[in-house]
């Protein structure tokens, strides 16, 4: 896959959320027009949570648009919350899925020079979106959790355009691989020590891998997947 096409861009503003009031600016609505994209994100844009959100290497969300009738069959129950932005995306992708997309792809929108920094691990506010207790732990089983982009070049971009991918360093770390790993074949020792040495891999996740590795065991979730009580 070469290309993909922009359907919508997305922006949101942080405000109380949960039950425990804290802040997240998951409910994104439609930009129309060019908007600017720099190394923290969105113009307008804002996270919650820097600390788990945002910063260089969480600029920019995407999401597929084609998983949400895949979710809409899932669950009948909430079918009518599976439209674009569901998911507190800033991109609403079409034409490609986590199967496409690789660590360190970087790709040309607009005036913007992209690049994939890494999966998202999805957190309880999914919960809280979807009015369901493990939707949280239904998108990371499943791996459509979307993916990060890092802006390498700041420029503007507008939806309804097509993105055409400009270097591909790593062609065996799609997304979809990354989430298989993580979160199903999670002590494949030799897969956690090469994406540890991968270049350009971000901190976070080699830190991850180096304390399985370490210490043969997976890292605690319920913290970041089960919805804090008020």
């Amino acid at each position: 896959m070469s290309s993909f096409d922009l359907a919508e861009i997305r922006v949101g503003k942080a405000v109380p959320y949960g039950p425990a009031g804290k802040f997240s600016a998951i409910d994104k609505q439609p930009v129309q027009g060019a908007i600017h994209a720099g190394q923290f994100g969105l113009d307008g844009d804002e996270q919650g949570d820097r600390r788990l959100h945002g910063g260089p290497n969480k600029a920019i969300h995407a999401y597929a648009r084609s998983h949400m009738p895949l979710w809409a069959v899932e669950l009948p129950c909430r079918a009518d919350r599976f439209r674009a932005g569901a998911f507190g995306e800033n991109l609403v992708i079409d034409n490609a899925t986590e199967a496409d997309f690789c660590l360190g792809d970087r790709w040309k929108l607009g005036q913007a020079l992209l690049e994939v920094s890494q999966g998202r691990q999805p957190c309880w506010k999914l919960n809280v979106r979807f009015d369901l207790p493990d939707m949280a732990r239904r998108v990371q089983d499943t791996g459509r959790s979307g993916w990060y982009f890092r802006v390498v070049e700041a420029g503007a971009i507008a939806a309804g355009t097509r993105a055409t991918l400009i270097a591909r360093p790593h062609p065996q770390w799609t997304i979809a691989r990354v989430s298989h790993l993580l979160y199903h074949d999670r002590m494949n020792r030799p897969a956690l020590a090469e994406l540890a040495a991968l270049p350009g891999l971000t901190d976070s996740w080699r830190r991850l891998a180096a304390a399985r590795l370490a210490s043969g065991q997976t890292e605690e979730w319920s913290h970041r997947i089960e919805t804090p009580s008020g």
